[in-house]
């Protein structure tokens, strides 16, 4: 289906994002060493499910389209999204579980493109990722994500005890995938 091409995480609130080749993923936590796992991320106001900064993800090609159509030339490190997606569209994965390598994620949310992405990389990217701007996900099944993992949803979406099986542990103590999936538009939402 596809693949993790970069895994970045930040030690705190608009601090410069650090290129791994594998971080753990806690499930009902998130990644090891990032800001959100540790609370200190950027926060807007607006509220958002229960572990839907666990991980976030971005698609390579979505950095191909800002620079082939709008000349602007985003890093890997630069989006600050925790893993650098190809080869699998993102919006197919809200509301979905899926795996990434041994690990299991749901897609919870989308992740909008916020004012503070604008002004930590001073560039005009706010409007060209509207729409593109990656998805929030929960760990449901904890593990090491690595750089190279195949990303796939087939198997999990055939399989019969995911329909039946609510797994628990995430920060509040509710079932992991009774929430509905949420859809947002351009905001200012966080890093």
């Amino acid at each position: 289906m596809g693949q993790v091409e970069a895994i970045h995480i930040a030690a705190a609130a608009s601090a410069p994002m650090q290129s791994l080749g594998e971080v753990e993923a806690r499930v009902g936590e998130g990644l090891a060493g990032d800001r959100y796992l540790a609370g200190v991320g950027f926060y807007s106001a607006r509220p958002t499910d229960p572990g839907a900064r666990e991980v976030t993800l971005f698609e390579a090609e979505v950095l191909d389209a800002l620079a082939a159509e709008h000349g602007i030339s985003l890093s890997r490190a630069e989006h600050r999204r925790n893993l650098t997606t190809r080869g699998v569209r993102l919006d197919d994965l809200l509301g979905r579980r899926f795996y990434v390598g041994e690990v299991v994620l749901e897609g919870v949310k989308d992740c909008p493109p916020c004012e503070h992405l604008q002004s930590l990389v001073a560039k005009p990217v706010l409007e060209p990722l509207v729409n593109r701007g990656g998805l929030r996900a929960r760990v449901v099944i904890g593990g090491v994500l690595r750089v190279g993992d195949r990303i796939s949803a087939d198997s999990i979406a055939h399989a019969s005890h995911w329909a039946t099986t609510s797994v628990t542990g995430n920060a509040l103590g509710r079932p992991l995938g009774g929430e509905q999936p949420q859809r947002t538009t351009g905001s200012s939402v966080g890093d």
